[in-house]
C-alpha cells in the first residue's frame, strides 16, 4: 500500500523513518522505457543536516529525462548509478527535516528542482531526501500539478525572458512558442510589458495567441526573417528566445537589434552550427546559452522570484497535458518521446 500525500487530506503524514520502505521506478540499464524501467520497493532515506524530506504527489517528465534513460545524453556512455530513480522535476509536502532545518516547514507544500542532477534519486518515488533550499515552498494558491512544472521548463522561462533585466517596452521574439517552455515564456514576456512576436507551427497558432502572443509566424515560412521584421513595424527585435538555435542562427543574426540577447536553451536539429559571427559581431549579440540545472545561484533565486510574482498575480498558467500513475510511468516517457503536446506529463506517485 503506498504512502498518501498529506497536503490532499489536510494533515502532516507520519514521520517517515529509517527502515521503511516506498515504492520507486528504477533503472539500470540504458534502453527503451517499456524494457528498462521497473517498478521496486526502495528504502527512505531520513533527511540528514541541510535536507528535507518530502512525500511526493506528482513527478513530471521532461524530455532530458526521457534522453537520458535512453542514453542519448551527450558524453555519458554508462550509467553514473548503479541504479537510478529518474525524473528532476516534481511536488509534494515536507514531512521531516533534518539538523539545521527550521521545523516550522514541516507540512510546507514545495516544488522540487535537479531532483536527479548528479544524483541517483529522483522525484519518480514517493518520497524524496533533498537539500533544503532544492525543496522551494508553492506560492499561496498554486497548486501542486502546477508546482511539478516549475523545475525545468518554468526556470528556464524565466530566466531566458528576465535573464537581462526588466523587459518593459521592448520586443521579445519567442521562437517554438507552442512548447512548454515557450508557453511559459510567452505568458511570463507579456506579464513583464514587452511586446511579444512567437513563431510556432501552424496548429500551435491558437494557443500562443491565448498565451498572449501579439502575434505569431510559421516557423517554416520561406521568408521569415522578412516576415518578422514586418511584424514588429520593421524594427529588430532587443530579445529572442530560441530552442533550436542552430535552425535559427541566419535569421536571428538578420533581425536582432544592436546589443541585443540571443537567449538559447537548445539545438536539438543541428548541435554543431556555423555561425554567422560577422552579422552578430557588428551588433555586438549576446548569446546567452541556458542550462538551468547549473544555473548559479543568484540567478536561478532572480528566475524564481519572476516565476513566483506572476503566478501569484495570475499571468501565467502551466496546463497538465496528461496525468499518469507510477505504475505506467513508461507510458509517460513514450507519451513525452511523441511530442507534439500541449501540456505537462505528470506522475501520480500515490497511485
Amino acid at each position: 500500500m503506498g504512502l498518501q500525500p498529506a497536503l490532499r487530506h489536510g494533515i502532516v503524514s507520519r514521520k517517515l523513518t529509517k527502515g521503511m520502505k516506498m515504492r520507486a521506478i528504477t533503472y539500470n540499464r540504458y534502453g527503451p522505457a517499456g524494457e528498462v524501467l521497473a517498478l521496486t520497493d526502495v528504502p527512505v532515506q531520513p533527511p540528514g543536516p541541510g535536507e528535507v524530506q518530502v512525500e511526493l504527489a506528482y513527478s513530471a517528465v521532461n524530455p532530458s529525462d526521457v534522453k537520458r534513460r535512453a542514453g542519448a545524453r551527450p558524453g555519458e556512455t554508462k550509467l553514473p548509478y548503479d541504479q537510478i530513480c529518474p525524473h528532476n522535476d516534481g511536488s509534494g509536502t515536507i514531512v521531516a527535516v533534518g539538523e539545521g532545518v527550521n521545523p516550522a516547514r514541516i507540512a510546507e507544500p514545495v516544488w522540487i528542482w535537479n531532483g536527479q542532477f548528479n544524483r541517483a534519486w529522483g522525484t519518480a518515488a514517493e518520497v524524496i531526501t533533498i537539500a533544503s533550499h532544492q525543496a522551494v515552498a508553492l506560492p499561496k494558491g498554486v497548486d501542486l500539478q502546477t508546482g511539478a512544472s516549475l523545475g525545468i521548463p518554468g526556470l528556464t522561462a524565466a530566466h531566458t525572458v528576465f535573464g537581462g533585466g526588466n523587459i518593459r517596452g521592448q520586443s521579445l521574439l519567442i521562437h517554438g512558442a507552442n512548447g512548454t517552455v515557450g508557453h511559459i515564456a510567452v505568458q511570463l514576456a507579456k506579464w513583464g510589458g514587452a511586446k511579444v512576436i512567437a513563431t510556432a507551427s501552424p496548429s500551435g497558432f491558437e494557443r500562443c495567441l491565448k498565451a498572449g502572443a501579439d502575434s505569431v509566424l510559421d516557423y517554416n515560412a520561406p521568408n521569415l526573417a522578412q516576415d518578422l521584421l514586418a511584424e514588429n513595424a520593421g524594427q529588430e527585435y532587443h530579445r529572442i528566445i530560441d530552442v533550436e538555435f542552430g535552425e535559427n542562427i541566419e535569421t536571428n543574426a538578420k533581425i536582432i537589434a544592436e546589443n541585443g540577447t540571443l537567449s538559447v536553451y537548445g539545438s536539438a536539429k543541428n548541435m554543431t552550427p556555423a555561425i554567422p559571427f560577422g552579422a552578430l559581431l557588428f551588433k555586438a549579440v549576446t548569446i546567452d546559452i541556458a542550462l538551468i540545472y547549473i544555473l548559479r545561484s543568484e540567478e536561478r533565486e532572480k528566475a524564481t522570484n519572476y516565476l513566483h510574482d506572476a503566478l501569484s498575480a495570475g499571468a501565467v498558467i502551466c496546463p497538465t497535458k496528461e496525468i499518469f500513475t507510477l505504475t505506467q510511468t513508461a507510458r509517460a516517457h513514450q507519451a513525452v518521446e511523441a511530442g507534439g503536446r500541449d501540456g505537462a506529463i505528470l506522475i501520480d506517485v500515490t497511485t
